[in-house]
């Protein structure tokens, strides 16, 4: 555990205009939050209608209006891009951003998005592979040698990537907590581990299977900041953010969060990214970054 802990916001960009989340991530700058990270889908998941922004083009415009917050997804969805394509966008990014990418991976649970766009897909065993293969390349692209990789999914003869990243090793965080297919990846290619909401209760049983990655977690949070508002904060985070998806929500004034974050931290979390209740309001985002982030790091 770092003596610093550090606190990232997860906005997915659901019904919202650029500029919108664009705001969002400035917000967060200021308040205090160390990483912004946003969706990577063709829809919205559990609400297909709703326009959804593409995440990469999005990521560079907030690279291009912020100076200081780290940026990243939770998580790219691997089978959406080749392993160069992904490699060349990464370190643009890197670059527009001078150095703040932070490059959070998955290998692509939902089978559906694949097929409602005609995406070829093999199993969930064989795009978990897949996904070791694209970490591999990313760091053959990033490090601007000629290469050529042989893998099972991916062959390249005298490839490079130019530019390099501004990083001299951009963090890679692989996001999940499925014992069979993720946490054998986060084990041997990941800088982080991202832990979902849902699997937080698993923690103990799983953290050993992490390897060396160090440990970030997602969390559904209600902020209270009028007592008489409680029971609202708590319906509309437990409807938005249900506990089937996001694990048990952490609901309360920022006082009571500070103690409830200061627990995380002290069991060995080093990066607590949140979704607030009520999305991405200015207002929620300044106050939690005063008044919770703040006293934290204070102590």
């Amino acid at each position: 555990m770092t003596d610093l802990p550090q606190f990232g916001i997860f906005v997915p960009q659901l019904g919202m205009e650029a500029g919108a989340v664009i705001a969002a991530a400035q917000g967060a700058e200021r308040a205090g939050f160390d990483s912004f990270w946003l969706m990577d889908h063709l829809f919205a998941p559990g609400v297909p209608t709703m326009d959804a922004l593409e995440s990469w083009t999005l990521l560079s415009a907030i690279a291009a209006t912020t100076s200081d917050i780290r940026l990243g997804h939770l998580v790219v969805c691997n089978p959406l891009r080749h392993p160069a394509v992904l490699a060349k966008m990464a370190a643009t990014v890197d670059r527009i951003s001078g150095g703040r990418l932070d490059l959070g991976l998955g290998w692509g649970s939902i089978e559906a998005e694949l097929e409602m766009f005609g995406i070829e897909h093999g199993s969930r065993k064989e795009r978990a592979q897949q996904l070791g293969e694209t970490v591999e390349i990313l760091r053959l692209m990033f490090s601007g040698e000629p290469f050529d990789y042989q893998g099972k999914h991916f062959q390249l003869s005298g490839a490079y990537g130019r530019p390099t990243p501004v990083q001299a090793a951009i963090p890679i965080h692989i996001g999940g907590a499925g014992k069979q297919l993720t946490m054998p990846l986060v084990a041997e290619y990941a800088d982080w581990w991202n832990c979902v909401g849902g699997a937080r209760d698993q923690l103990d049983e799983l953290r050993p299977l992490s390897g060396s990655a160090r440990l970030s977690v997602q969390y559904a949070v209600g902020v209270v900041t009028d007592e008489s508002l409680r029971a609202k904060v708590i319906e509309r985070t437990a409807r938005r953010l249900p506990e089937s998806g996001w694990g048990k929500a952490l609901v309360g004034t920022p006082d009571e969060l500070v103690e409830m974050f200061k627990a995380e931290i002290d069991h060995g979390v080093e990066l607590c990214i949140v979704r607030l209740h009520d999305l991405a309001d200015p207002a929620t985002i300044k106050t939690f970054g005063r008044d919770v982030i703040a006293p934290i790091l204070e102590r």
